[in-house]
């Protein structure tokens, strides 16, 4: 086998990060975007030691595990991988991943608990960024980016994923750049104006946002399309209509100016009876009642916090900090961006806690300053996982309870191992499925402190 090979291959297992295995000449080869039982025709790209990986060409047999009740979009979009496969099934190949790496890395002597089912599996985002472009014919389009091509872009309004005022915008925001030929943004040549459309909207209101993005090029008072969403048949509340300004190279939605053409530039969400304010650019758990039960399962492992104090490192708006706030003596939430941390503290006075204290700050050197010792840390970081340093801080705080919630079973995987080998023990991991119909999975951790036991 040697770079550029073509060869079919029958996928035999499922790895994180959305790869299919298979195995040919005592070789691991890893293709992205096939399901385990499909005979793939694919296409040897790199190969270093024994793993070689390979781009899809074509399936050549389905899986036992596909069914057909896909939206027209999949298999060209990139969205979502796991769409044609029942969704039990799916929970299952993640569920199986998890306990996979955490065998392997080693880890046992815990109680794994499977996984959590998202409670909405279609429809269950309450943000989506798409992206403007053209076809070849020079037809605008609007939508999410296909598969493995960076500036194509497939107009998704049959999404599954995203409730129909999605649909909506796409459909009305695209036929009024369309009246108005708006030069669309090209990304290799860094000329045009629109960019981007973010949806936002939430769960248990309904509130709506929009928010169109475009380069500082030309000047256009979007005054026509806020009428027209105004009037717009929404089945929830349209409550903001943003343009935001963003001249940047990167692909990335970034505010440099913010215009609030109609309304105001966040919405309400609910989470286990609080609220919390959601601004254009705020971060937030994409799926709003799975975020329920993954604040669930962190606060029921977390235990009894009366007289307890939580600190919550990685705190983000502070969401998770809030819902323990109630139960727990006092939190201390540790975020790196500042405008999360005056998040946090706004989303604490709306509902009335003045038990929480937010520093903004890099976890590993604020924990250095504080001279409160925790009883309980929850630990919920972005993908790359926790900083060796700020793993030996909390060690050296010596908490009775540690509480990891995880998006990357990868890194997860990686800091148990360095806690496991200081006084720690895993009693628990359950898996909360966030992202139906893609590879992603939540994690949550139960550690014990075994020092004096």
């Amino acid at each position: 086998m040697k770079k550029n090979d073509e060869i079919i291959t029958t996928i035999q297992d499922m790895d994180f990060d959305g790869y299919g295995l298979s195995y040919v000449d005592n070789k691991m080869i890893k293709v992205k975007g096939v399901v385990a039982g499909q005979k793939a025709k694919v296409k040897i790209k790199r190969i270093k030691n024994d793993i070689a990986e390979a781009n899809l060409i074509d399936i050549i047999e389905k899986s036992p595990l596909e069914h057909d009740d896909v939206c027209q979009h999949f298999g060209e979009c990139g969205g979502c991988t796991y769409l044609n496969v029942n969704y039990n099934v799916q929970l299952k190949i993640k569920e199986g991943i998890v306990k996979k790496l955490l065998d392997e890395a080693g880890i046992d002597g815990y109680e794994f608990l499977g996984v959590e089912g998202s409670p909405n599996v279609f429809a269950y985002r309450n943000k989506m960024e798409y992206t403007f472009g053209k076809d070849n014919n020079g037809n605008l389009k609007l939508g999410l980016h296909k598969k493995g091509r960076f500036y194509d872009i497939v107009t998704t309004k049959d999404c599954r994923i995203v409730d129909n005022d999605f649909a909506k915008c796409i459909d009305l925001v695209l036929n009024y750049a369309e009246k108005y030929n708006l030069p669309v943004y090209n990304g290799k040549t860094h000329e045009g104006y629109l960019r981007h459309m973010v949806v936002r909207k939430a769960a248990k209101s309904g509130e709506l946002l929009v928010n169109i993005v475009t380069t500082s090029q030309i000047y256009h008072d979007f005054l026509e399309l806020v009428e027209i969403l105004k009037r717009a048949d929404f089945e929830g509340k349209l409550v903001g209509i943003l343009h935001t300004i963003n001249d940047s190279l990167s692909d990335a939605v970034i505010c440099e100016k913010l215009i609030v053409l109609y309304g105001r530039d966040y919405f309400i969400e609910e989470i286990l009876g609080l609220k919390f304010k959601i601004s254009a650019f705020s971060f937030f758990q994409t799926n709003s009642k799975g975020a329920e039960k993954l604040y669930s399962i962190a606060r029921e492992f977390a235990g009894d916090l009366s007289q307890k104090v939580v600190f919550d490192l990685y705190c983000g708006t502070g969401t998770i900090g809030i819902v323990m706030a109630p139960l727990a003596k006092k939190v201390i939430g540790i975020e790196l961006i500042k405008e999360a941390v005056d998040a946090a503290r706004e989303n604490a006075n709306l509902n009335r806690i003045n038990n929480c204290v937010f520093i903004p700050g890099d976890v590993a050197q604020k924990l250095k300053e504080i001279s409160e010792s925790p009883d309980v840390v929850i630990l919920d970081p972005p993908r790359p996982g926790v900083n060796p340093k700020a793993i030996m801080d909390v060690v050296n705080f010596d908490p009775e309870t540690i509480v990891y919630v995880s998006c990357n079973p990868v890194s997860l995987v990686r800091d148990l191992k360095m806690l496991t080998q200081r006084q720690y023990k895993v009693e628990k991991v359950k898996c909360m499925d966030m992202f139906p119909h893609t590879y992603h999975v939540e994690c949550v951790v139960l550690m014990t402190n075994v020092k004096n036991g």
